[in-house]
């Protein structure tokens, strides 16, 4: 039918996509305007060619290989399937390319006609987005540390006063016409342990701040939490705080991003401590259990609940229930926990107060 060739002579000039079809051998019989200008060959120039050409080494030299196995044994590499490979220009860059192989047989011959989409542009889009994404997660946390602040000048100020005052005491001890060396070693010794804390104080804080290659690792769920809370419960006591963890027993291990969990723990931790304000029953309690093919990591509070308009958005950016928040912790905490393979969502605590749970898959030990 003349109509129906010149439709689909149509079809194939005006396509968005580059397409290519070969035969049998891998020779080119059409190339699409569009694959022109992807590719940068006139398809005077390639007709009749074997289409390694648009190829890099070493699938230039493996093609005519993958072709002939299928022939001969059926074995699909691309054909109707379709994967990401890298194609060559005339100029001899190379670029990522998603590939489709459809097989036709026109008048009793065989031929394929692939159909390709440059993703460079996709790559360089997915790749600012993630850029993007960790600049957020790091303003996150830095927000979340100037929070902390005073806290932070509170919890630093107590071990290195207790230092400076034993040193004094030291001092006072090896002034006296006979120093008794044992009390000052013994003052000596408890102002090194209070610089110490200090010190793990601060360690922890710059390793919650840094912005660090972001790598997933096998991670003990148990030290992610009590990581988490050294930061989380820092000036808890003088808010009359109780806090418990409940971690299962044999916990299996998770394969995460260390410090973006700990920022969703130190963030659901902080929101638990900052809800409980001024409640009669101020109780904070992280549970970590299995569950099937996740570890269920729960942070408890007994404050007021979460007003039913709030609850009904409560991940959507900027909602929030603060008078001075942003209202993007939770949203992130989503961000991180989906981008992990887990869920994030919120109940009523039967006691009172809410339940934040998040699900982490778990690594599967070898059998």
């Amino acid at each position: 039918m003349p109509d129906r060739a010149a439709y689909l002579r149509a079809v194939f000039d005006a396509a968005p996509e580059a397409m290519v079809i070969i035969d049998e051998r891998g020779r080119i019989e059409g190339f699409s305007p569009a694959a022109e200008r992807q590719f940068g060959y006139p398809a005077a120039d390639v007709v009749g060619r074997n289409v390694s050409l648009l190829m890099p080494s070493p699938y230039r030299e493996e093609h005519d290989g993958y072709l002939h196995r299928y022939l001969t044994t059926g074995e699909r590499r691309i054909i109707g399937i379709g994967r990401v490979v890298v194609g060559q220009r005339r100029d001899g860059s190379t670029f990522p390319m998603e590939l489709s192989v459809a097989e036709a047989r026109p008048s009793g011959r065989r031929i394929f006609v692939g159909f390709i989409r440059d993703l460079t542009e996709a790559q360089t889009t997915r790749a600012r987005m993630q850029e993007l994404q960790q600049e957020l997660l790091h303003a996150s946390r830095l927000r979340t540390t100037g929070q902390m602040a005073a806290t932070m000048a509170h919890e630093l100020n107590q071990p290195l006063t207790a230092a400076a005052n034993y040193l004094r005491g030291a001092q006072r001890l090896l002034d006296m016409p006979q120093a008794d060396l044992a009390r000052v070693r013994d003052a000596l010794s408890l102002a090194a342990q209070q610089a110490l804390r200090a010190g793990d104080i601060i360690r922890r804080l710059r390793s919650f701040v840094a912005r660090g290659e972001v790598q997933s690792r096998r991670e003990s769920v148990n030290m992610l939490i009590e990581e988490a809370s050294a930061l989380a419960l820092l000036g808890a006591k003088e808010r009359s705080i109780h806090a418990s963890h409940r971690i299962a027993a044999d916990l299996p291990d998770v394969m995460v991003e260390r410090v973006q969990v700990q920022q969703v723990l130190l963030n659901l931790m902080r929101n638990a401590i900052e809800a409980m304000d001024g409640m009669p029953r101020r109780e904070l309690t992280v549970e970590a259990v299995a569950e099937g093919e996740d570890v269920r990591v729960s942070v408890a509070d007994t404050g007021p609940g979460l007003p039913a308009e709030v609850a009904a958005q409560l991940f959507q950016p900027f909602v929030t229930t603060k008078p001075d928040g942003m209202g993007i912790g939770l949203s992130i905490c989503r961000t991180i926990v989906e981008s992990h393979g887990g869920r994030i969502w919120a109940e009523a605590n039967p006691g009172g107060g809410t339940v934040f749970r998040f699900t982490l898959p778990r690594v599967a030990d070898p059998a």
